[in-house]
């Protein structure tokens, strides 16, 4: 464990959660005006598949002393979602605050594939695809278009700073961060994800990192940078920096030495790489952590970890994850989600509001003096309130994306409905079922009824196209 020296805003550690539910440039000539309203650092440190229970802190599973020194340092939103739990679009509702159904993109960029418009460098020739096994033929886009405003762009106008570093996958290079409004960009890559994760990681025209020693570990070249810029950073006004990891994404190759560690406790191969990817992404975040404390910085510095969908292996006792068509159930789209701002959070602390994807914007915006309310077609909504301890009017989230016949979901407060495109739909009790294994839509056909027309009243307002193929949800 990389140990982390306390910070001054730090309390003694509360009891660990159990699984309940109640549930435009830069360096501006007003720097020092913007220096003067001390705002905060903000720090995002988003994963890549990364599970509800592949924290050591909940299951034990996995070791990662440093993540869970961090929980016990921050608030913890306890149902926290991704707007649409898959690579890309997922990406895309951080980066703009709007729901990827809105965005067009209900599915992930393909890498390169001619017959989806890309031609051999990962360059998109047509601005949509359409996946032939996806049973409602919905379009989904090959880029973040460029007219959108992004996170960056919304930031720097209250005087941030703006870096952005690793997996982006919202686009080929004309598309990159620095297209849409970063001041810098590190580790990125037009794939979404390495052929390896030693050195060298990509083909040679796209990848980041050419010089990278032979063997080097990707997830450790990456957190270099983002040590380097912590550490060498003198700019008079506040930075945002959001680090998107490739880890734990496949190919499931870990670091030699946490690969044997795992074995000698009896897990075959393939867990023992994915524990030692689990492990080797806690590292990162001690260094990140650490790097902060060293440059003076982490008592002016919020904190979010978070992840883009569920695991990749088991999230039990949620049920399902990434793979399978099951990305909708609660271990394929609750994520973990930790805040950490001194002065503000309360260590150890525990929310049990909905969150959402798209609600990062317009939080940064918030922390940042902004207001949230001056963006249109923002989905998202800002969590400081929450952060502050305040509750949520939110009534439900809604998720939504198109590879298999489960495309959307709507969550309240206890119940939940998932919809499918052959028209069935399943309704589960979160609160005394949060594990749904047991459909109880049969029972409740006045609720199914009533979250159907939620569901339908949302996609007429973001514009989910009436002409695809799927039956009236009513």
């Amino acid at each position: 464990m990389i140990k982390l020296a306390p910070v001054s805003f730090l309390k003694p550690v509360v009891a660990l959660l159990a699984l309940t539910l109640p549930v435009a440039c830069a360096q501006t000539s007003d720097v020092p005006e913007v220096a003067e309203k001390n705002q905060p650092n903000i720090l995002l440190l988003f994963a890549d598949d990364l599970g509800w229970t592949d924290l050591g802190y909940r299951s034990g599973r996995w070791d990662t002393p440093n993540i869970d020194a961090l929980k016990q340092q921050s608030l913890e939103f306890t149902r926290a979602y991704v707007a649409s739990p898959t690579c890309s679009p997922s990406r895309a509702s951080v980066i703009t605050g709007q729901h990827p159904a809105r965005l067009k993109m209900p599915r992930h960029i393909p890498d390169g594939k001619q017959e989806l418009g890309f031609d051999k460098f990962h360059r998109a020739t047509t601005e949509f695809h359409r996946l032939p096994t996806d049973p409602a033929q919905e379009p989904s886009r090959n880029y973040l278009p460029l007219e959108l405003t992004s996170i960056a762009e919304a930031v720097k106008p209250l005087g941030y700073y703006t870096a952005f570093s690793g997996k982006w996958h919202l686009g080929s290079e004309e598309y990159f961060p620095v297209k849409q409004g970063f001041d810098e960009q590190f580790g990125v890559s037009t794939a979404g994800h390495p052929k390896s994760y030693t050195a060298p990681f990509w083909e040679p025209y796209r990848n980041p990192y050419p010089d990278a020693p032979k063997g080097k570990y990707l997830t450790e070249r990456l957190t270099d940078d983002v040590v380097a810029f912590i550490k060498g950073y003198d700019k008079q006004q506040p930075f945002m920096l959001t680090n998107f990891y490739y880890t734990v994404h496949t190919p499931h190759r870990g670091p030699a030495a946490g690969v044997k560690k795992y074995m000698e406790r009896g897990l075959d191969k393939r867990y023992a790489n994915f524990g030692a990817m689990v492990e080797a992404l806690d590292t990162s975040v001690g260094r990140i952590l650490a790097a902060l404390e060293e440059s003076g910085q982490a008592d002016n510095t919020i904190v979010i970890f978070y992840s883009d969908q569920g695991g990749y292996f088991t999230n039990a006792p949620l049920r399902g994850g990434k793979i399978g068509g099951m990305a909708l159930y609660e271990g394929g789209a609750r994520v973990p989600m930790l805040v950490r701002w001194p002065g503000v959070t309360k260590a150890g602390a525990v929310s049990e509001q909905l969150v959402l994807s798209t609600d990062i914007l317009p939080t940064f915006v918030d922390i940042g003096g902004g207001e949230p309310g001056d963006f249109d077609n923002l989905d998202g909504q800002s969590m400081v309130p929450l952060i502050k301890g305040q509750s949520s009017d939110r009534q439900e989230v809604i998720l939504y994306r198109n590879y298999e016949d489960a495309y959307a979901a709507v969550i309240g407060e206890r119940w939940k409905l998932i919809a499918f495109v052959s028209g069935k739909a399943e309704l589960y009790d979160l609160q005394n079922d949060p594990a749904e294994s047991t459909d109880i839509a049969a029972k409740h056909p006045g609720r199914v009824t009533a979250m159907k027309q939620t569901l339908l009243d949302w996609q007429k307002d973001v514009g989910v196209a009436p002409e695809l193929k799927r039956p009236n949800l009513l």
